[in-house]
C-alpha cells in the first residue's frame, strides 16, 4: 500500500510535505474527530468522577486502545508503512496514558506525539 506522499522521502521538500501531512493528520484525529466520548472515556480518572453508570470505569483501556488505533491508521493512510503505524500506535498510547496520569501536562503530551512525526521522517530518511 502506498501514502499519499512518499515515504520514505527522498528529499528535504519531501520530508517537510509528510511532516505537514502527520501534522495535519494528528491535529484532525485528536480534536474534530476524537469527540468528547473518546476524550473522556480513555481517562479512567475522569471516569471514576464523574461516575456515570453507561460509562464503567472499565471501559477505559478499550476507548484509548479505540483513540489510538484511529492515529496509527491515519498514520498508515499518509506513509502506507504499516511498521510506522504500529510504532505510533504503541508510542500514542503510552503518551496519552501519561497525560492522563498527570505525569505530563497537555502541552508536553502534545510536543511528544509531534516529535514522534518528525521522528518517523527522520528515521525512514535515514533508513
Amino acid at each position: 500500500m502506498h501514502g499519499l506522499l512518499p515515504f520514505p522521502p527522498h528529499t528535504l521538500l519531501e520530508a517537510i510535505q509528510v511532516i505537514f501531512l502527520l501534522f495535519a493528520g494528528h491535529a484532525l484525529m485528536d480534536y474534530p474527530l476524537q469527540g468528547e466520548f473518546l476524550s473522556t472515556c480513555k481517562n479512567r480518572h475522569l471516569l471514576q468522577k464523574l461516575q456515570d453508570t453507561s460509562c464503567p470505569r472499565s471501559i477505559w483501556p478499550w476507548c484509548m486502545t479505540a483513540h489510538c488505533l484511529l492515529h496509527a491508521a491515519m498514520i498508515w493512510v499518509i506513509t502506507g508503512c504499516f511498521i510506522v503505524c504500529l510504532v505510533e500506535f504503541v508510542l500514542h498510547w503510552i503518551i496519552d496514558f501519561a497525560k492522563c496520569e498527570n505525569w505530563t501536562t497537555f502541552n508536553q503530551d502534545q510536543a511528544l506525539h509531534y516529535v514522534c512525526k518528525v521522528a518517523y521522517v527522520v528515521a525512514a530518511m535515514l533508513w
